[in-house]
Formats: structure tokens, sequence, C-alpha cells
């Protein structure tokens, strides 16, 4: 993903493609996409980002 395609996400998938990167998947999310990652891959992500927006929600109030 270039720089500009960076830019142009919302905080979310920023997020998403962060957590993949830490995890390792960036190479391949690149290659083949969201739907060529398993369900546990893919699941692992969405847990992380989940977690991350609530502890970033509970720290606001």
């Amino acid at each position: 993903m270039d720089e500009q395609g960076i830019r142009l996400m919302n905080e979310t998938e920023r997020l998403k493609y962060e957590v993949a990167d830490e995890l390792g998947l960036t190479e391949r999310l690149l290659r083949v996409g969201w739907a060529g990652l398993t369900a546990g891959e893919t699941g692992r992500i969405g847990g992380i980002v989940a977690r991350r927006l609530r502890e970033a929600d509970a720290s606001i109030r």
C-alpha cells in the first residue's frame, strides 16, 4: 500500500493494517487481500482492533 492509500483510510482501517503488520501478515495481505486470509487470522486482527478501540474509548472517559 502506498502512502497516499494509507492517508485515505479511516482510523479503523489504518488500525487493521497496523495490527496485520504486527502479526507479520502485511506481505500476504497485500498480495491476496483480506479474503485470502484465514478466518483465524482475520478474527485475531478483529479481536485486537476491537480491544484497542475499547481501550481508547475507556481512556477518553
